[in-house]
């Protein structure tokens, strides 16, 4: 089937609105153009100059905390990293973490077993996973215990070593939450907090990462890395709609 021409886009709205160009060169990923290759991917790359920041964080620091808007990689990169330190036994597990709020609507009563409630909120970082290890090779590594998805409130009183720990949605997490969540790091592990303040589901006032970024970011040991509308890798809608809303 022939690809249909891109639609052209104005670089600017009626109220002058600025339209960043999401995918610079000529050898760039374009959603319009192509259909994503959904096999795993072994080798990640950086889409933009804060990506190869955050991706350099990562290799250089213990903790490192991720903060920018929806479609930034901010997930992704994280889970790159840590699928990447697996493979070359740099560390013995990863440990994948995210608060079960649901956003906006209530999803009622689930039945099934705590692994089975709980999938919803972390299926999307089942879906990263999948995208760079393959649905085969992320189930067995699963059941080895290799690889551990669970939510925020079942990790306090934990210490984990020679782990690759990735929390994700921070922004629903309260400041309380996020400070156990960091005192979780142990030796010889790697740490990276990711989310977006300016999308949390909690109640004004109560999400703590804007607070908790700003501190840590005068400890040098710690790397806070903001990505901005720029850095968005979805399609270039999403970085046209976040200018303007």
């Amino acid at each position: 089937m022939a690809k249909r021409p891109a639609r052209s886009m104005p670089t600017d709205s009626a109220h002058d609105v600025k339209v960043y160009p999401l995918f610079p060169g000529t050898d760039s990923w374009d959603p319009i153009e192509e259909r994503r290759d959904q096999r795993y991917v072994r080798k990640v790359k950086p889409q933009s100059e804060n990506q190869k920041r955050l991706m350099e964080a990562i290799d250089r620091h213990h903790l490192t905390l991720a903060i920018g808007p929806a479609g930034t990689g901010k997930t992704y990169l994280a889970i790159s990293a840590a699928v990447e330190a697996l493979e070359e036994r740099r560390i013995d597990r990863l440990v994948l973490s995210r608060p079960a709020v649901e956003a906006g609507e209530s999803i009622g009563y689930l039945p099934g077993d705590m692994h089975e409630k709980m999938m919803p909120f972390l299926r999307p970082l089942y879906d990263a996973l999948t995208d760079r290890l393959g649905g085969k090779k992320l189930r067995q590594l699963v059941a080895e215990g290799a690889i551990e998805i669970v939510p925020v409130g079942y990790m306090r009183g934990r210490t984990l070593n020679n782990a690759f720990i990735v929390i994700d949605e921070a922004q629903n997490c309260t400041y309380t939450q996020i400070k156990m969540m960091l005192t979780r790091l142990g030796w010889h592990s790697t740490m990276v907090v990711t989310g977006d303040p300016d999308q949390s589901d909690l109640l004004d006032g109560l999400s703590g990462l804007a607070d908790i970024a700003r501190r840590l970011e005068a400890v040098p040991e710690i790397a806070v890395v903001r990505l901005e509308d720029r850095d968005i890798v979805r399609h270039p809608l999403v970085a046209s709609m976040l200018t303007v809303l």
